[in-house]
């Protein structure tokens, strides 16, 4: 069995399908993990989740902000937008099975020891067994009777720093935003959702969150994310952060690819749009 993880598929598809194709992928044998944002942008997010979840235990996937912004639509909290193309999705006799099939889904997975995927990233002050802990609970309250009071206080950009005293919804939208929003940090490590750019453009002050020192890690840990398509694939080097850190989401929808790597090669393929 080979263990791929493929990056922001964002209602693509047909390049899922294809992409898939070139890695030989054997949904009888092997597993598919994904990094989140598996709707919105792309033509066809009917197909692309329909596809995912009859993949059955041969794959599991983290929530990414697109995922939970569709789950607060089911729930009436938000509406959709026109440039997420969701409607085929929403009109579905599916869409409430498929819903509830997400509300499984967790922020953050080990799909191998000392390996993470998250949709955004680990904050720095965060060891992986933290990030599993902290998405446990938020998983917990999804699947829970209070699910829609979670989902309708879960918008907003505060608090922006980590604390473990923080109230019990202020600590689970910090761990929401640094799960699923999370690109740069300030120098106290402070969450700030405005900058999307590539780290070569960054404003001062600003630094991606995987350029921060992070004592839990080592050479021999793995950190796999999406949600940053100007990236596109690129990690640029640090000397605080000693993980395997990879890059995901390459900008399928935007014109560019879509990534898929193998967790035993290390080998990624992509499918060019």
């Amino acid at each position: 069995m080979r263990n791929f993880v493929v990056g922001d598929i964002q209602g693509c598809y047909r390049a899922l399908k294809r992409v898939l194709k070139k890695a030989d992928f054997d949904p009888a044998a092997d597993k598919l993990w994904a990094v989140g944002d598996l709707v919105a942008r792309g033509p066809d997010s009917l197909s692309t989740l329909s596809f995912c979840r009859d993949l059955g235990p041969h794959f599991e996937t983290v929530l990414g902000n697109h995922d939970l912004h569709l789950i607060a639509i089911a729930f009436g909290l938000k509406k959709p937008k026109a440039q997420d193309k969701l409607k085929p999705l929403i009109d579905s006799k599916e869409f409430s099975n498929i819903i509830d099939w997400l509300l499984t889904k967790p922020l953050a997975v080990k799909p191998a020891k000392k390996t993470l995927i998250t949709h955004a990233g680990l904050h720095p002050k965060w060891s992986i067994k933290d990030a599993i802990a902290l998405s446990n609970e938020v998983q917990a309250i999804l699947q829970g009777e209070f699910a829609a009071d979670f989902l309708k206080d879960m918008y907003g950009n505060e608090p922006d720093k980590w604390s473990s005293k923080l109230s019990t919804m202020d600590r689970h939208r910090f761990v929401v935003n640094a799960c699923t929003r999370m690109r740069y940090l300030r120098k106290n490590m402070a969450l700030e959702f405005d900058t999307k750019c590539h780290p070569s453009s960054a404003p001062t002050g600003l630094a991606p969150w995987f350029m921060f020192e992070n004592p839990s890690l080592t050479d021999k840990h793995t950190l796999l994310f999406g949600h940053w398509a100007s990236l596109l694939g690129q990690v640029p080097a640090s000397p605080g952060c000693k993980a395997d850190v990879r890059a995901l989401d390459t900008g399928y929808v935007w014109g560019n690819t879509l990534s898929l790597t193998c967790l035993e090669t290390k080998k990624t393929i992509q499918y060019h749009a």
